[in-house]
């Protein structure tokens, strides 16, 4: 899926789908605590940081077509995070961890 297309899928779902679908990218399940929505999002932004992919392969092709999937996954991971953090919010809870 490219992002242009998931960007439009993402205004044609339902907000229950969206936040599903945040919450299966995280492995989280309701109710959400901030803090372990803080470390699960610091653990996908370490996993999925494009540059991590540098000294894993010396083929340029291989090497740019990791890149490019960690940066989509890395915008995916952000736009679930919002999409979590507005849920916590929404029920009272403090969006900061610490």
């Amino acid at each position: 899926m490219s992002a242009s297309s998931s960007s439009c899928d993402h205004q044609d779902r339902s907000p229950e789908d969206v936040l599903t679908n945040a919450l299966a990218l995280f492995n989280l399940t309701l109710p959400l605590h901030p803090a372990t929505l803080h470390q699960r999002y610091r653990e996908l932004l370490t996993t999925w940081h494009p540059h991590r992919y540098a000294s894993l392969t010396n083929n340029p092709a291989k090497y740019m077509q990791m890149y490019k999937k960690g940066e989509t996954m890395t915008k995916a991971v952000e736009a679930a995070y919002t999409v979590l953090k507005e849920q916590l919010e929404k029920h009272g809870h403090a969006s900061s961890p610490v």
